[in-house]
C-alpha cells in the first residue's frame, strides 16, 4: 500500500516566483530543454491581465523577486507589459533569455532599476554552443548580447550545463570569466523534458531539494509547481483561483513534503533553486547527488 506523504502544518509561503509566460523559442536545444520549447509552441492560455493578477498576488503575500522565463519570454507580447507591472508593484525581476536576439526597447527595459538577466551559455566556441541550442549562429549572438549588456552595466548571471561529451564546459567558464561575469554556475543536466529522452515520468531526485520552499512556479498554462524543472507535479492552478489559496492547500503541502530534502544550507535570498530554464539546471544540484555546487547569490 502506497502511504501519501503527510503534508507539513504550516505551509512555506514562496518568496521567489518563477513565470513560465511562454514555450515559444527561437531555439531547440534537442537534447535538454526541459519545457520542450521551439519556434512553433504558443504563448499558454495564461492572458497579460492573468499574469498581472498572479504578480499583485505575489506581492501581497511576500513574494521579492520574480524570473520571467519561457522559452523565450521576451518572445511574449506582453513581455514589457508584465515587466512594468511586477516593477509596479516592488519586485525584482530577473529575465532569463537566450539572448539571440535582443529589441531596442528591451534593452531599456533591461536597465531599469530592479532589473536583471540571466542566460544560458554552453561553449567557447560556435560548434560546441549551436550544437546544443539547436541553432547555427546562437553562440556569436548570445555572446554579443552578453557583451552589450556588459557595456550597458546591466547585471547577468550565466549558467552552463553540461550536456555533451567535449563540450569544452570549463572554457566557456574561463571565458566568460574573462568577459567580466562574476556569477556563472555549471550544472549537470537534468533528466526532464528533453533529457529524459523517452525514459518516463521524472524522478523527485532530479530536484534540488528547495522545490516548494520558498520557491515555486507558474506555469503558461496556469499550473503551479515546485518550481519549473518539477513541472511534472502540478499542485494546483491559479485560472479560477488565488496563489494564496494554491500554497495553503493540501495538495501543495503534500507535493512540498514528497521532494527530498537538500542536504545543505538554505540557499541566499537571491538564488532561486532551479533559475536556468533554456538548460535543465540551475545554481543548486539534485538531491541525489553526492556534491553540491555553492549556490549563487
Amino acid at each position: 500500500m502506497t502511504i501519501a506523504p503527510e503534508a507539513p502544518t504550516t505551509p512555506v509561503l514562496p518568496r521567489f516566483l518563477e513565470l513560465e509566460i511562454t514555450r515559444r523559442c527561437q531555439l531547440t536545444c534537442p537534447t535538454l530543454c526541459f519545457v520542450k520549447a521551439g519556434p512553433t509552441k504558443g504563448h499558454g492560455t495564461m492572458a497579460v491581465e492573468d499574469w498581472k493578477r498572479i504578480l499583485s498576488e505575489a506581492a501581497a503575500l511576500g513574494v521579492t523577486k520574480i524570473q520571467l522565463i519561457g522559452g523565450e519570454a521576451t518572445l511574449h507580447p506582453g513581455f514589457a507589459e508584465i515587466v512594468e507591472h511586477a516593477l509596479g508593484e516592488e519586485l525584482k525581476v530577473e529575465v532569463f533569455s537566450n539572448l539571440v536576439r535582443v529589441r531596442c526597447g528591451h534593452w531599456t527595459l533591461f536597465e531599469r532599476p530592479g532589473v536583471s538577466l540571466a542566460t544560458s551559455y554552453y561553449a567557447d566556441t560556435d560548434e560546441g554552443h549551436d550544437e546544443v541550442t539547436g541553432r547555427k549562429g546562437s553562440h556569436a549572438a548570445t555572446r554579443a548580447n552578453i557583451i552589450e549588456a556588459l557595456r550597458r552595466g546591466i547585471r547577468v548571471r550565466v549558467g552552463i550545463v553540461d550536456v555533451l561529451d567535449g563540450q569544452r564546459v570549463e572554457e566557456a567558464r574561463a571565458e566568460l570569466e574573462g568577459l567580466g561575469i562574476t556569477e556563472v554556475h555549471v550544472d549537470r543536466v537534468r533528466a526532464v523534458g528533453n533529457a529524459a529522452r523517452g525514459e518516463g515520468l521524472p524522478s523527485t531526485s532530479e530536484l534540488c531539494g528547495r522545490c516548494a520552499t520558498g520557491t515555486a512556479a507558474v506555469l503558461a498554462d496556469g499550473t503551479v509547481t515546485p518550481c519549473v524543472i518539477g513541472r511534472f507535479m502540478p499542485a494546483g492552478q491559479v485560472q479560477g483561483t488565488t496563489l494564496e489559496q494554491v500554497f495553503t492547500s493540501v495538495q501543495w503541502q503534500q507535493v512540498a513534503a514528497s521532494i527530498p530534502a537538500a542536504r545543505m544550507d538554505p540557499c541566499g535570498p537571491d538564488c532561486g533553486p532551479n533559475d536556468d530554464s533554456q538548460s535543465g539546471g540551475g545554481t543548486c544540484g539534485p538531491a541525489s547527488d553526492d556534491v553540491f555546487p555553492s549556490p549563487a547569490g
